[in-house]
């Protein structure tokens, strides 16, 4: 038992009490926080303002259980500051001037005060700008955790006075490492096979914090000698759902994770991520709509079944509900990933709409105007207008465009799948139009 105390560097075990195993391992100093090496490692940001004995202020963003609270409150002791914690979901406008009051106070006895503000994404507009003024004069130097993107949540002012930097999610040996130092403070190791340790280890989904909560109760249900397979692993304890916010920043990267896995003809990614968003809570017909979009954005004519592909997709999905519709919507993303691509369509139109608003009043011409009544056909209304379908080629050569407006080529095809045979078409009609 005491090899490993040494091997770990860990205190001997405290009597059983009320803390949970998180808090007690809780690191003491800056070099015990695993996982965010490209911020307090060598040469790492944080750990320069350290050296530098001046902290300024910044906002901690990671996913939970990755160290933000321990980072800050670490911070503050390597600096010499004072930690002040308030939580943005429990405090309000007469907390907050406590706050600063307490840290001007502090100030006029030449004390610095680092107030950490947990959850800072929750405050509203007006109480993220009421810190301006006290960060600008130095009367606190702010840091502010959250999990949420700090360009959608947090006021440009506060942004362009604070750094941002973002905290990783522990990775396998990070949280291995979390795991042994658990079974030093425990004093005997983890009741786990070496299938289930690894298990254990997913589960936790890059949550640290999880981890120990799960391996504490791991610990006090186990006998002396126990072993838990990950059979026996699951039955135990529930998996942790996976991070998504269908709300948020998540979900924004996850359906852009899907749509440039189709684009790049990756089924195999591809269906992953829709998979990830099924799971995570994703409305399915949110995913329909964006497949849709996915067969006219990035295949159009290269592949035309891929829209009726889409569409059907979203019937079959509307009919048969989950989990089984979903494998409609599984099919409809390997069709399109597999699908030729081209933005022919896409760019025409495009080009076809900014045309349309430099020459929104030009009528077409007087050859392919209705001509319901009498005056307007004495009016010329179409007049010498050719039936495509009935000419030797089927193709007329006419000019469609308005009087007046130069001929344009909008669509060109890429030569993808059934494009190819488009493009081949309509350069014969172009010689065809040519020759008249």
């Amino acid at each position: 038992m005491s090899d490993l105390f040494e091997a770990s560097g860990v205190t001997p075990p405290e009597p059983a009490g009320a803390r949970p195993l998180a808090d007690r391992l809780r690191p003491t100093r800056l070099d015990e926080v695993v996982g965010q090496d490209h911020l307090l490692g060598e040469g790492g940001p944080i750990r320069r303002m350290v050296e530098a004995g001046r902290l300024g202020s910044m906002i901690l963003w990671g996913p939970p259980g990755t160290g933000k609270t321990t980072i800050a409150r670490l911070l503050a002791q390597a600096a010499g500051y004072q930690f002040q914690q308030i939580s943005a979901v429990f405090s309000g406008v007469a907390d907050l001037k406590k706050a600063f009051e307490a840290a001007r106070a502090r100030r006029a006895t030449g004390q610095t005060t680092l107030l950490f503000v947990d959850e800072i994404h929750r405050l509203n507009r007006a109480q993220q700008d009421g810190f301006l003024p006290f960060v600008e004069e130095g009367i606190v130097t702010l840091v502010g955790a959250t999990t949420e993107n700090p360009s959608f949540e947090l006021n440009g002012a506060l942004l362009s006075r604070a750094q941002v930097f973002v905290l990783r999610r522990l990775d396998e040996p990070a949280l291995d490492q979390l795991l042994i130092k658990a079974e030093a403070h425990i004093g005997r190791p983890a009741p786990l096979t070496p299938e289930a340790r690894q298990s254990l280890i997913a589960m936790a989904d890059g949550d640290g914090r999880y981890l120990l909560t799960m391996a504490e109760a791991l610990f006090d249900l186990s006998r002396e000698g126990e072993a838990y397979d990950p059979q026996a692993l699951a039955a135990v304890l529930q998996k942790r759902a996976p991070a998504y916010d269908k709300s948020r920043e998540e979900h924004y990267n996850l359906i852009s994770a899907l749509h440039k896995s189709v684009r790049g003809s990756d089924p195999d990614a591809a269906l992953y991520w829709l998979a990830r968003m099924l799971q995570g809570g994703e409305d399915p017909l949110y995913l329909a709509r964006r497949i849709v979009r996915m067969a006219v954005e990035d295949i159009g004519e290269a592949d035309p079944l891929s829209i009726l592909v889409a569409n059907a997709a979203k019937d079959a999905y509307d009919f048969l509900g989950s989990p089984e519709g979903e494998l409609a919507l599984a099919q409809a993303v390997v069709h399109l990933a597999t699908a030729p691509k081209s933005v022919g369509v896409y760019e025409a139109y495009k080009a076809a709409s900014r045309a349309a608003r430099e020459t929104g009043s030009l009528m077409p011409p007087a050859h392919i105007r209705n001509a319901p009544t009498r005056l307007m056909k004495d009016l010329g209304y179409g007049k010498g207008y050719q039936y495509d379908p009935d000419t030797p080629e089927g193709f007329s050569g006419a000019n469609y465009f308005p009087d007046g407006m130069e001929r344009c080529v909008f669509y060109a095809p890429k030569g993808e799948g059934h494009e190819a045979k488009i493009r081949e078409r309509l350069a014969r009609w172009a010689e065809l139009r040519a020759a008249k």
